[in-house]
């Protein structure tokens, strides 16, 4: 059998498979513990993540059935797709352990800085009133700027702003923050 012919025929499979819900039912039977397995064996036996990724693997199998050309069985393919995801999944789980990291340095630092400095400095209580009471963007502004450390730039394309609007928004939202700051300790 020649690459061509496998090739043809890998790519029979998958256009069969999507023609009917019968034919679908039978490939992703097929295709499926293949899938799993792969994934079972990469997420430390964690069932629920590899369920979760196997189900994205396959969402995004049919979603970029364009792009398969047969070099491989379908299985392969999407053991390969499957891989992109697990990839995914790691990357984000390295960013939130940087940002958990981030924020914890940043209290042992507040922390030391409250020691040295005497426990007025200690008002945690009032820092969360003033940050509730400002509104959504200057709250979302502060949190990816200030407690996320992320460059304006960043931040902006996160909330949908020019970086010039964002850094405004972000100059407001901190002056915002010491008035509500100090409202909420002038009240004590």
């Amino acid at each position: 059998m020649t690459a061509r012919t496998r090739s043809v025929e890998g790519v029979n499979e998958l256009q069969a498979a999507l023609a009917s819900d019968d034919a679908f039912a039978s490939w992703y039977g097929r295709t499926l513990p293949r899938v799993y397995a792969y994934l079972l064996s990469r997420c430390g036996s964690d069932v629920t993540l590899a369920e979760d990724l196997t189900q994205q693997a396959f969402i995004a199998a049919v979603d970029q059935r364009s792009r398969f050309d047969g070099r491989s069985d379908t299985a392969t393919w999407v053991c390969g797709i499957a891989r992109h995801k697990l990839a995914d999944h790691f990357r984000s789980l390295e960013r939130e352990e940087r940002r958990r990291m981030r924020l914890e340095v940043r209290q042992i630092q507040v922390e030391r800085d409250v020691v040295d400095q005497g426990p007025a400095l200690d008002d945690r209580a009032a820092i969360a009133d003033a940050l509730r009471s400002l509104p959504a963007s200057h709250r979302a502004v502060l949190a990816f700027v200030v407690l996320d450390d992320l460059p304006i730039a960043e931040a902006a394309r996160l909330i949908g702003r020019s970086p010039a609007a964002t850094q405004s928004l972000l100059h407001r939202a901190r002056a915002a923050f010491r008035r509500a700051y100090d409202g909420e300790i002038a009240d004590d």
